[in-house]
């Protein structure tokens, strides 16, 4: 099969990767730029956003799992070239989506108290005042972002990352213009920062789902498929939902468990590990905005029942993924000591901070290509239970328990942890490949 008879053209691919990246890049300059406005409401309110931010990444990555469920289900009845299905999918993941987060919007608005202390223990009183009105607002943005990211899955889909990329900017404008008017003009505090952030979501969920009703579109919303609930189109939509929620909330759980073991190490450590994640969060883009053109590419592909063609942009992206990786993460690496004048650490902290960028971003540019991106294709292929055993088993056997072998039994501190990270993707990038390789991934079927 030539290049040309092939159903996505360099420049298909190109349009679809770019905008996906520089969304990426963008949500991580706005976060940096949040974070700095926020430092001027206080230690206790930056402390209980900090907190609650942790709290809210848990639901953040639920609705995100039930959007990447419907991408693969609609991707592959646009390459099937049955719209009429895509279309019924896309309003039963909007109708189910709005449901889901309703659900838990209230049982976080009834049992926000209770949460933040079962979480966070006896943390001082200002800083649990903090958590909680931060907490109450977000709660209220919770269907905002499932019925933004159910209409983003609709257009990542049919490959026009672009919209999603300028829906994007206009939302973190309003979110970066917002926080400043609330901290510094109004003198709102926690509320300053939390009320932007719901105007900002709202604006986002509002503008996808009037352009996911325009009927010029491929796949269009349909109030009469909002309002029926089809449980056979549900239950594709969450067998490939719900594996992909399980993984992410067991990595959720382990973060978490890490967070802990990093604080038995000291000071220095702490604060090294700390700016060093921000490095890798920065470092780490090219990689994770490539998923979700695995999804888009490899389920049209399977959609249409065109394995060859699976096979051959399985091999294709991965390749553009390595090759994107390396030269950001090198990049990256390059500019870790100017990041670092940023930075009031001691020389021993910054020493330490360039040693775990540098074990970061080798393994970032070489290994998780294959163990992150690559397995979103096998997800769009619906080869979902797999990748959900691999990466749980992984995380913990991997990542978690060499976390503590390396970083306590053998005292090598937050370098253990790191090691203990890049070990879990190289892994799961050799498990990965080989399923990719065994053509496993061909016998599923998702529709």
């Amino acid at each position: 099969m030539e290049e040309k008879d092939m159903p996505f053209s360099n420049k298909d691919l190109r349009a679809m990767i770019v905008p996906l990246f520089l969304e990426q890049l963008l949500v991580m300059l706005v976060g940096i730029a949040d974070t700095l406005v926020v430092s001027y409401v206080g230690e206790a309110s930056v402390s209980g956003v900090s907190l609650v931010n942790q709290f809210n990444t848990i639901f953040i990555y639920l609705f995100t799992a039930l959007a990447s469920g419907g991408a693969v289900v609609i991707s592959q009845y646009i390459g099937g070239k049955e719209s009429e299905n895509a279309g019924k999918s896309a309003s039963q993941l909007l109708m189910f989506g709005t449901i889901f987060s309703l659900l838990i919007a209230v049982l976080v608005l009834i049992g926000n108290k209770w949460m933040l202390r079962l979480l966070f223990g006896k943390v001082e009183d200002s800083v649990m005042d903090a958590c909680i009105t931060y907490l109450k607002i977000s709660a209220y943005s919770y269907p905002a972002l499932a019925i933004y990211n159910s209409g983003a899955a609709v257009y990542r889909s049919l490959g026009k990352t672009n919209v999603t990329m300028y829906i994007s900017v206009l939302s973190n404008i309003i979110n970066v213009v917002g926080n400043v008017l609330g901290v510094f003009v109004f003198k709102a505090g926690v509320a300053g920062v939390a009320w932007p952030s719901l105007i900002a979501r709202t604006f986002s969920a509002v503008v996808i789902t009037i352009l996911c009703f325009q009927k010029k579109n491929e796949v269009v919303y349909r109030r009469g498929w909002i309002f029926k609930w089809d449980t056979d189109c549900l239950r594709r939509i969450l067998n490939v939902a719900v594996p992909n929620g399980v993984e992410n909330g067991i990595f959720q759980l382990v973060k978490v468990a890490l967070s802990s073991i990093v604080a038995l190490f000291g000071t220095y450590q702490i604060a090294a590990n700390g700016v060093a994640q921000s490095i890798w969060s920065l470092a780490a883009l090219a990689g994770v905005a490539m998923g979700p053109a695995f999804i888009t590419v490899i389920g049209q592909c399977m959609g249409n029942k065109d394995t060859q063609a699976a096979d051959y942009y399985f091999t294709k992206l991965s390749k553009i993924t390595l090759l994107l990786s390396s030269v950001w993460n090198l990049l990256i690496f390059i500019f870790t000591p100017l990041f670092l004048r940023f930075y009031a650490l001691e020389p021993q902290t910054k020493q330490l901070v360039i040693w775990l960028v540098l074990i970061h971003n080798i393994f970032n540019a070489i290994a998780f290509p294959f163990s992150g991106a690559l397995s979103n294709g096998l997800r769009a292929a619906g080869d979902v239970k797999f990748t959900m055993y691999v990466s749980v088993i992984s995380t913990i056997a991997g990542r978690l328990f060499l976390s503590y072998l390396l970083g306590i039994v053998l005292h090598m501190g937050v370098i253990g942890i790191a090691v203990a990270m890049v070990c879990d993707w190289v892994l799961r990038a050799v498990i990965f490949v080989w399923r990719k390789k065994s053509g496993k991934w061909k016998t599923f079927q998702v529709i």
